[in-house]
């Protein structure tokens, strides 16, 4: 117990392990372990399906693709048969962190983000810049919610330019606009 090993009085310990956030690895419990995907590839729900007008406007638009579900669920499809999916997986942790309210939690996602993206040989390594890299790197030193702002950004743009448009040629796509 680390309250008791550092001799402390029980009302310090929350404030010890925001501290020390990167630092701790294991959970408290179950409860807090995060998992961000869902490995298994991903149906889109029929009931979902958008309108013909809807479909056609993801051809320009990466950002009203992601945000229907159909859409994203149809996109992630297609870039697993490609295995290229680890770009819109790293844009959809970077989503999540945002989300994340609890400085100590915010510390530990950052981490798994990082070494799950990031960092050199990472096992799902996203291709960003050196630079971009650098300043990511940087950030972490004290976690905050747009410490991944810019490497999102860089992907988002990668997606746009290169993924989106082989989507659009892809069977996965034209499916949806038959």
């Amino acid at each position: 117990n680390l309250r008791h090993l550092l001799k402390l009085p029980h009302h310090s310990l929350p404030e010890i392990k925001i501290k020390l956030g990167i630092l701790l690895q294991k959970p408290d419990s179950v409860g807090d372990l995060v998992i961000p995907y869902n490995e298994k590839p991903e149906k889109p729900a029929k009931t979902q399906k958008p309108s013909l007008d809807e479909s056609l406007q993801w051809r320009d638009s990466l950002d009203k693709l992601l945000q229907n579900n159909y859409g994203l669920a149809s996109f992630k499809s297609f870039l697993k048969s490609e295995f290229s999916e680890e770009n819109l997986e790293f844009w959809i942790a970077c989503e999540d962190y945002k989300k994340i309210k609890s400085p100590a939690k915010m510390a530990e996602k950052a981490k798994q983000i990082y070494e799950e993206f990031i960092q050199t040989e990472a096992p799902k390594e996203v291709n960003i810049d050196h630079f971009t890299k650098d300043i990511t790197m940087k950030n972490l030193v004290e976690p905050s919610l747009s410490s991944f702002d810019m490497a999102q950004k860089r992907i988002h743009a990668l997606m746009e330019k290169d993924s989106l448009p082989r989507f659009v040629r892809s069977e996965f796509y034209q499916e949806l606009i038959k």
